[in-house]
């Protein structure tokens, strides 16, 4: 029993991370022709200005229902297998309901809110939005019930379909000459058929092998919307705390401004990737082993996953912030210099929240979403005041700055609650968190010495691969990373 939850995390956390490697290198390959061949950094904030904005009217057309319908495919598919389908098509309903309504409502009430708040450049691409709201919230669907049904490799074919479509109809649209339209169609493209092929796969290999009760329980549907309420707020709030300073930087500064922003949030999103991987496969794992009675084996878990992050990112993160300089002008180009501070200071949100993607998720499958919305709403209205009260001081760099000293607060809670629940060692991570500071020093060290000689991509690469490199033997020579455990993950 052991050995096969080891290997099934180990298979998840791989097919998931190479399905967000995938993922990944088309999002980078996108962005870098967005940033360096089709827009002009005014135009690129402009498509992600846009993709923010929908984003948070995207909130109303989940109302966290995937999530709640996954926490409950996950407690009946093995206790009661028979109320399985009923959870999956009294939450689908509840999905197309919501978006069709919001759908509609960008449409209809979409060019009279953008007028009144004074951006009328929305309003061109409310129809686009609209498809955009429907796609995103079927994909976001598909995937969480994949997910919850263990077919985490599943999920990921869709992650995978989802950046490589976005990529090919980005590409093509703004190819033909529909500019920021069409890569907004474009990012449409990508989601629908991610959710063609996931409601495929959900559909013919997982929904119609099992028979539904002819008698479910009664209240059935209450339980899925009453549990997505606290969902629906968690993620308002996190949709809203990720979107609102984008939002605020084009309404208090301007579109270009948006644009460096962006360039910081993507290299963000990059590095976060790894994270992301062992999060979204070990959550409902957790939930499943405490169910089962074995509450210290998914402590051991959390608390392993917990410290091999931190191993990763306090490295990671220090080391972005000195090589931030050259990153930008060799990748993005001359024109986004204007990123760098706002790369180096958006360090520390990655470092945090590389923490939180293999902590936040697990609150909600072990039945404590409600903890994490009063914090992550609080948090979402703190960031939204900071913003306003740093962005015209400090600029774009002031937005990062606010979004850093938020979510330090709302993961350093979320570690609280999910301490609660499975009362793991905190001594042990912060043993092992004092020798990877050492180990991040003697990384430091090297980076700093090399970048003198940085004059190109190459040397670039050169000078971040002596970096990981320094950062191995040290882990390993400190005792911090164990070789033969990462081989058995990894093998």
């Amino acid at each position: 029993m052991a050995s096969s939850f080891v290997e099934r995390i180990a298979r998840g956390v791989k097919a998931t991370f190479a399905a967000n490697v995938v993922d990944m290198a088309a999002n980078a390959a996108l962005v870098l022709l967005l940033t360096r061949v089709l827009l002009t950094p005014d135009q690129f904030g402009t498509l992600n200005f846009a993709l923010a904005a929908m984003s948070v009217v995207a909130i109303l057309a989940t109302l966290g229902i995937p999530k709640s319908a996954g926490r409950y495919v996950t407690q009946f598919v093995e206790s009661d297998p028979g109320l399985v389908p009923h959870v999956v098509r009294r939450s689908l309903a509840f999905l197309l309901a919501s978006s069709a309504v919001v759908a509609v409502g960008v449409v209809a009430l979409g060019r009279p809110v953008a007028t009144l708040v004074g951006q009328e450049s929305l309003v061109p691409f409310l129809g686009i939005g609209a498809a955009y709201v429907v796609a995103t919230a079927l994909t976001q669907y598909v995937r969480e019930l994949l997910r919850a049904f263990g077919r985490v490799e599943w999920s990921g074919i869709v992650r995978v379909v989802t950046g490589v479509g976005r990529v090919a109809g980005v590409v093509a649209l703004v190819g033909l000459g529909f500019g920021i339209a069409g890569a907004l169609a474009g990012y449409v493209v990508g989601y629908a058929v991610a959710a063609l092929v996931g409601g495929g796969l959900l559909y013919v290999r997982l929904y119609r092998t099992y028979d539904p009760d002819p008698d479910p329980e009664a209240g059935l549907s209450r339980r899925i919307a009453e549990y997505s309420v606290p969902l629906t707020a968690t993620r308002g709030a996190n949709v809203l705390d990720k979107r609102v300073d984008v939002l605020l930087v084009g309404a208090l500064l301007d579109m270009t401004a948006v644009g460096f922003y962006t360039v910081a949030k993507q290299v963000s999103d990059f590095v976060s990737m790894p994270a992301s991987s062992f999060g979204f496969t070990v959550s409902p794992a957790l939930s499943e082993q405490r169910e089962r009675g074995e509450t210290d084996r998914a402590a051991r878990v959390y608390e392993r996953s917990l410290t091999y992050v931190l191993l990763a990112y306090v490295p990671a993160v220090t080391g972005l912030a000195l090589v931030a300089g050259p990153m930008v002008r060799y990748v993005f180009g001359a024109d986004y210099l204007g990123a760098v501070p706002v790369v180096q200071v958006y360090a520390g949100f990655i470092l945090v929240n590389a923490v939180n993607k293999v902590t936040s998720d697990g609150l909600d499958y072990l039945g404590r979403a409600r903890s994490r919305a009063v914090i992550k709403s609080a948090m979402a209205v703190a960031n939204a005041v900071l913003n306003l009260i740093l962005i015209p001081r400090l600029g774009v760099v002031g937005a990062a700055l606010a979004t850093v000293i938020t979510y330090t607060v709302y993961t350093g809670s979320n570690v609280y609650f999910i301490h609660q629940e499975l009362s793991f060692e905190p001594g042990r991570v912060v043993r092992a968190l004092a020798t990877v500071c050492l180990v991040t020093v003697g990384m430091a060290l090297s980076v700093w010495v090399a970048l003198p000689y940085v004059s190109g991509i190459a040397t670039l690469l050169a000078t971040v691969l002596l970096g990981v490199v320094v950062w191995a033997v040290l882990s390993v020579a400190g005792g911090v990373l164990d070789p033969e455990e990462v081989a058995d993950i990894l093998g």
